[in-house]
């Protein structure tokens, strides 16, 4: 599968919620709309490449959420981050942009926030793909052990710990890298965990990432109501997963079929950033299972 050049990216502003929201958007307007919720440590940059592989078939759109990527937001807004207010502005953002109808790619934080806006608006939701994006408590892997002793303790040491451990260069990195095979590590492309580790090194992110990691306990508290709201819909779902992924483990990707059976589950030999090592792969099946083809 190639790129398709007759639909460029377009790299955009909209302001909504007192939010600056960066987006980028590609494809036809009148073609179905597939919105794409990054994760973290990234932002609409882990969609590069997917977008031009997908835009001869959907209207895309990419935001980068509060907190990452060049969205802006100003200290007068005086921004609660939480998920739950993430949730809140993709709301506000889709309001803005007039869109009645979407499917939804929900990567790692992009699941809470953007099922937190499927809850919102089930009847604009037409399809789902979860790349490692998390919605049963099976699913949460060994690696989240310092961020729920943070959760139990929000202590300064638990607090430095799960600092020392994500919020840094090596530890960046390690999530593009670990669970990946050596025949694949060449995938990855370096400037992503170089342009990640950069913008979440800017004056106060550190703050914004640990006050996400905290309230990151909260999404588990939405879990029956996202699960209730898979078993409702039923909606077209992809379920694709890097099952080496040490945060969002392979019984997490499997339990999507306990409340929609028709739900399309495979397992890629990758990590969690998956569609660093197959992208082709995933575009392939997100118009397979998602665009009808």
């Amino acid at each position: 599968m190639t790129a398709n050049t007759h639909f460029p990216v377009h790299y955009q502003f909209i302001d909504v919620d007192g939010v600056r929201v960066f987006y980028r958007e590609a494809g036809n307007a009148d073609a179905p709309t597939l919105l794409l919720l990054h994760g973290f440590p990234s932002s609409s940059h882990q969609f590069r490449e997917l977008i031009p592989l997908l835009a001869d078939k959907f209207h895309l759109i990419a935001p980068d959420l509060p907190g990452f990527g060049f969205t802006e937001v100003p200290a007068e807004r005086n921004y609660a981050y939480s998920f739950d207010a993430l949730g809140k502005t993709l709301v506000h953002f889709v309001d803005a942009l007039g869109l009645k109808s979407y499917a939804l790619y929900v990567f790692d934080y992009g699941a809470p926030a953007g099922l937190r806006l499927a809850l919102a608006y089930p009847e604009r939701v037409t399809g789902l793909v979860s790349q490692n994006g998390n919605a049963y408590l099976e699913g949460l892997g060994d690696a989240w052990a310092p961020i729920q002793a943070y959760w139990a303790d929000p202590s300064l040491e638990n607090r430095q710990t799960v600092q020392d451990a994500a919020l840094n260069f090596d530890g960046i990195r390690w999530q593009y890298i670990h669970g990946v095979p050596e025949k694949t590590l060449n995938r990855i492309a370096p400037e992503s965990y170089f342009f990640d580790n950069f913008l979440l090194s800017r004056p106060g992110n550190t703050t914004i990432q640990l006050d996400l990691f905290l309230d990151y306990a909260n999404n588990l508290k939405l879990y029956p109501d996202f699960q209730a709201f898979f078993r409702k819909t039923k909606l077209p779902t992809l379920v694709i997963w890097g099952k080496h992924d040490p945060f969002f483990i392979p019984p997490g990707a499997h339990a999507y079929k306990s409340d929609n059976p028709n739900a399309v589950v495979e397992l890629l030999d990758t990590g969690h950033f998956a569609l660093e090592t197959h992208v082709e792969y995933i575009a392939q099946r997100i118009r397979e299972t998602i665009g009808g083809e």
